[in-house]
């Protein structure tokens, strides 16, 4: 078999062929020839990645040991050779389950469980190798039984969350029909070959040509793999993702079978700094190391995985000592943990419970962005007893003034939903010398202010260098139901990546199949296939299964796009927000009981979520049911008081019912959040002018003249007053 890299200017539908096991020949075959590089791979992390459950690879402490977090007590035990648990099963009740695989090795151990259908599962409580003690990976965290984040459920399933990233040549092999899975690997762990590739092929020709051998690209991650592609590869299982094929085969590049997360709130801080996890790969492209082709070898040992230097002298390997390593820069005794570069530009943060892993954007601490957008600093993370604003005083009187434009300036306002933050997106979109990751995310951000406003930035963005920026714009335009930009996403049916040509198709779905023309016919028919092969094997995902409902409702198919939805909350039970997706789908279909009783359902599960009571309301008014939508949308004003649609549509129902000081009331209250809100005035003025009140009515249309003199039915309702 040939593995072809992918030109990135030509579009290349790649096989999606799996490779057979056989093609990995295993660890051993690959220390007859690499004895050094086997022997410091040996033990390491990716080594013990994923093993067989026995007296040699279990780390904890199975002597009839006892924990209990958040209720639950497990009871860690052995029976012959074999390790077991008994804790709270799927059915909230507890159970007896053989431990059959142990996952990872330090600073924490995991193990995993064998469910019915080919399903397995990680358990929530772990084992601490550093402390040698039992522990809740989320202390903090009560999950329920029936959802999803249970360790029983999807959230900690091994074929979904793990396994890609965990061995070598995995195939999840999962079937919707019956929600199981069948899935498959090569060799158990992260071997040699998980990284550079099947080596039936090398050896064969290594023990054909002998001495003359020349390779010829029939491995990865080698030495002539360029710093850029090498971060890719690395990539595949260091960054968090949305999968694009049905396996990774090592065809092409990475955004053919990935496309990564993008600096988004909730995920990462509003200036780029992790915050969820999101592993290392969406931080270090932020970076300017990465911009200057520094790659993960430069720092991390590609074997052993330990770092090749220790403190300083990692960095000294490019920052010139004299000038850096020193007081006169970071002003802090020498030879401390202070005077540590990675403490003050590289800072981290705990996942797991126990793991602590730094930040690889590699910046400058930035106090004063901890002020604005209460993002995190490196001075008062360390300083415990100071808080931002000591920590700014103390930078400028150390440093000055932050002495040069860093994208966090710009990003930071957009995340953060500023009001003129768009201009600062769109200027970070544009800005070619800025990193990749940014401008697409700053792409991908931009939508939060209302895609519609900017058809035209995202038009261009399409055709951008980046296919990164070029998925971003994608995503973006797609958000709007309509087949208006078809001509604009049929071209990049041939686009070079297929994670963008499989984002294209679905921007396509509200455009006609029977109107596709012919001279994309054959690429629409290719990239439907990479669609629904996408979508096929991440259904277990219940993001996978609300997209598949969002292609139906663009197709106008509601009736599959219900089903889709229904199915999605099959799998995640208590996910608010696809019941709101839901009950909308259910209320366009003209489904209004299921429509109201999927809004009483979210009120009772989050009683504090104001937009059901908003929602209900409207479909109540919709069914002329005026009380019950009055009541709702009172109740909606406690829970949203700066909701000025609610206090919109409640001054509408109220005058309705010819109860103008009610009216007058909920207009007024949403005028005191926003002045000079068109709907609410010219509402005002109309219950002013049923009401009697001509001239407070004179009043408000003048203010409305005033403030748009374009609208002559403004003035024309003035005159008639």
């Amino acid at each position: 078999m040939e593995y072809k890299k992918v030109d990135d200017k030509k579009s290349v539908f790649l096989s999606g062929k799996v490779i057979p096991d056989s093609h990995f020949l295993g660890d051993e075959k690959c220390k007859e020839c690499h004895q050094q590089e086997f022997e410091a791979w040996q033990g390491s992390h990716h080594d013990k990645a994923m093993q067989i459950a026995d007296s040699a690879s279990v780390l904890a402490n199975f002597n009839n040991q006892k924990f209990t977090s958040q209720g639950v007590t497990s009871t860690f035990y052995t029976k012959g050779k074999d390790f077991y648990v008994n804790t709270e099963g799927p059915d909230g009740k507890n159970h007896d389950y053989k431990i059959v695989y142990t996952f990872g090795l330090t600073p924490l151990q995991q193990y995993i469980v064998q469910f019915p259908d080919g399903h397995y599962q990680c358990l929530r409580t772990a084992w601490d190798t550093v402390k040698n003690k039992w522990f809740d990976l989320y202390p903090d965290f009560k999950v329920v039984h029936s959802e999803w984040l249970h360790w029983s459920r999807g959230g900690l399933n091994w074929n979904n969350m793990c396994a890609d990233c965990h061995s070598t040549n995995v195939r999840k092999n999962y079937e919707i029909g019956n929600h199981s899975y069948n899935t498959k690997y090569a060799i158990i762990n992260v071997n040699c070959e998980a990284c550079h590739g099947p080596a039936k092929e090398h050896v064969s020709q290594v023990e054909k040509l002998g001495k003359k051998y020349v390779a010829n690209g029939e491995l990865h991650m080698t030495s002539t793999t360029t710093p850029k592609e090498l971060v890719d590869e690395c990539a595949r299982c260091h960054m968090r993702r949305e999968q694009v094929s049905d396996v990774f085969n090592f065809e092409g590049t990475l955004l053919d079978h990935y496309y990564p997360q993008l600096i988004e709130e909730r995920l990462y801080h509003a200036d780029g700094q992790i915050l969820d996890e999101v592993y290392v790969y969406g931080s270090f492209k932020q970076s300017k190391m990465y911009q200057n082709d520094v790659t993960c070898t430069n720092c991390h040992n590609p074997h052993t995985l330990k770092l090749k230097f220790d403190g300083n002298k990692l960095c000294a390997q490019c920052h010139v000592p004299e000038k850096y390593d020193t007081p006169k820069h970071h002003f802090h005794p020498q030879n401390t943990a202070s005077s540590k570069c990675i403490n003050c530009h590289m800072t981290g943060k705990f996942y797991m419970g126990n793991d602590f892993r730094r930040d690889h954007s590699f910046r400058v601490p930035r106090p004063d962005l901890s002020l604005k957008y209460g993002s995190p600093n490196a001075c008062s993370g360390c300083h415990k007893d100071k808080d931002d604003k000591w920590a700014w005083a103390s930078f400028q009187k150390l440093f000055g003034e932050v002495d040069s434009i860093h994208f966090s300036d710009k990003l930071a306002s957009g995340i953060a939903n500023e009001p003129e933050g768009h201009l600062n997106l769109i200027a970070l979109m544009n800005d070619k010398h800025q990193p990749e990751i940014v401008r697409a995310s700053a792409t991908k951000v931009l939508s939060n202010y209302n895609v519609q406003n900017f058809i035209e930035e995202y038009i261009k963005m399409l055709e951008d260098d980046s296919p990164l920026v070029r998925g971003a714009s994608v995503d973006a335009l797609s958000l709007i139901n309509t087949s208006d930009y078809a001509n604009y996403f049929l071209p990049m049916l041939e686009d070079s990546k297929r994670s963008i040509r499989v984002k294209a198709f679905f921007g396509l779905g509200a455009f006609p199949e029977s109107d596709i023309p012919n001279t994309y016919r054959a690429s629409y028919e290719k990239v439907k296939k990479e669609f629904w092969t996408q979508i096929n094997a991440n259904s277990d995902f219940v993001g996978t299964r609300v997209r598949k409902g969002d292609y139906y409702i663009k197709k106008g198919e509601l009736d599959k796009a219900i089903y889709n939805y229904e199915s999605a909350l099959a799998l995640d039970n208590v996910n608010d927000q696809i019941r709101v997706n839901l009950a909308t789908l259910y209320y366009n279909n003209k489904q209004y009981k299921k429509a109201e009783e999927t809004y009483k359902d979210i009120i009772k599960h989050v009683p504090e979520y104001g937009a059901a009571y908003y929602s209900l309301a409207l479909l109540y008014a919709e069914l002329g049911r005026d009380n019950e939508a009055i009541v709702q949308l009172e109740k909606a004003t406690k829970i949203m008081p700066k909701n000025t649609r609610v206090n919109y549509n409640l001054g509408l129902l109220y005058h309705k019912k010819q109860n103008f000081k009610k009216a007058e009331k909920s207009l007024i209250l949403g005028l005191k959040t926003e002045a000079t809100n068109e709907s609410l005035l010219y509402a005002l003025a109309f219950v002013y002018s049923q009401s009697n009140q001509k001239e407070k009515a004179k009043n408000i249309l003048q203010k409305l003249v005033s403030l748009y003199p374009n609208n002559e039915q403004y003035q024309n309702f003035l005159n008639q007053l």
